[in-house]
């Protein structure tokens, strides 16, 4: 079943967010941005999509039932990827340009800074452990997975990946992190029950392995591999690749309709989002957007 509320799709290269309409499946509207948007995500009200513009180091903050424009925050330095603890109270972004993780406090409504932690190089994709006590980072060209306590703000931990690591997804459990590398052919698998993280495998999905998203299942994980042009579905209970099928494009980020149905990708090279059934592989449709397809979203969607 489609989505009844608009697709997002931001266009990195255009400085724009696509508005999609999922009925007529044709761009409704187009939203300036500042430069480089590259990731989205929801504030914990439901009220507000935030857009992070990387390079022009701004939020902007839309309304995700709507497609309209509520405000920009400005002076957020480098805001490349950004995530929301599970508790609510912190808000964590990437300066994927100026090798730092910022951490703020978050009160609802606005954030303040809490500190800037210096990292390796080129910090990529966050994600924060379902206690809301660490937040993990992958270093793209230093080639690092990085380990942060949210209250003290200070470095735990740093350990070596393989080549390029970009998107990074925790298992239900909170015991294994799943690590893509955008430079290799598949996706490591990290146990957390040590004093630091240590690798237990590597999942083969494809060349470019990079950005994940749940299938909505509370038990799989789809990962997009860029190179290969395929998704790759991954179980998480046993650590192994179930399925792989074609995404043309230069596939990057997904969503997933609320039935699970239909994944949304940006094809990052062919300035599309493309429409994808989740049980047969086959492409459905695409849509054409703006330049370099980054980050796609929908409210309508499975759980994450």
């Amino acid at each position: 079943m489609a989505p009844t509320t608009p697709i997002f799709v931001l266009n990195s290269l255009d400085a724009s967010v696509s508005v999609i309409d999922p009925v007529s499946w044709t761009e409704k509207k187009r939203i300036p941005t500042g430069k480089e948007p590259h990731h989205l995500y929801l504030t914990p009200d439901n009220k507000s999509l935030i857009v992070a513009n990387a390079v022009g180091d701004s939020l902007l903050f839309l309304d995700p039932q709507t497609a309209e424009v509520q405000r920009t925050v400005r002076g957020v330095l480098d805001p490349y990827q950004l995530r929301f603890s599970p508790d609510m109270k912190w808000f964590v972004t990437a300066a994927n340009r100026l090798n730092h993780v910022d951490i703020y406090h978050w009160d609802g409504k606005e954030m303040t800074l809490a500190s800037s932690v210096s990292t390796g190089k080129t910090p990529s994709h966050l994600w924060i452990d379902k206690n809301s006590q660490t937040v993990y980072s992958t270093m793209q060209d230093s080639d690092e997975l990085v380990s942060i306590d949210l209250a003290t703000q200070a470095l735990k931990w740093r350990i070596k990946t393989g080549s390029l690591p970009a998107d990074i997804y925790g298992s239900p459990d909170g015991k294994f992190l799943f690590v893509g590398l955008t430079g290799g052919e598949g996706v490591e698998v990290y146990d957390l029950s040590g004093k630091e993280g240590h690798l237990v495998k590597t999942l083969p999905t494809g060349k470019g392995a990079h950005a994940f998203r749940a299938t909505g299942d509370g038990h799989h994980i789809y990962v997009s591999n860029r190179v290969a042009n395929t998704i790759s579905q991954i179980d998480m209970t046993t650590q192994s690749v179930v399925k792989t099928f074609a995404a043309p494009g230069g596939p990057d980020c997904m969503d997933v309709s609320k039935d699970g149905r239909l994944i949304l990708l940006s094809s990052r090279w062919t300035r599309k989002m493309t429409v994808i059934d989740s049980e047969s592989g086959k492409v459905l449709r695409q849509v054409n957007v703006g330049k370099s397809p980054h980050g796609v979203w929908t409210l309508d969607h499975a759980p994450r």
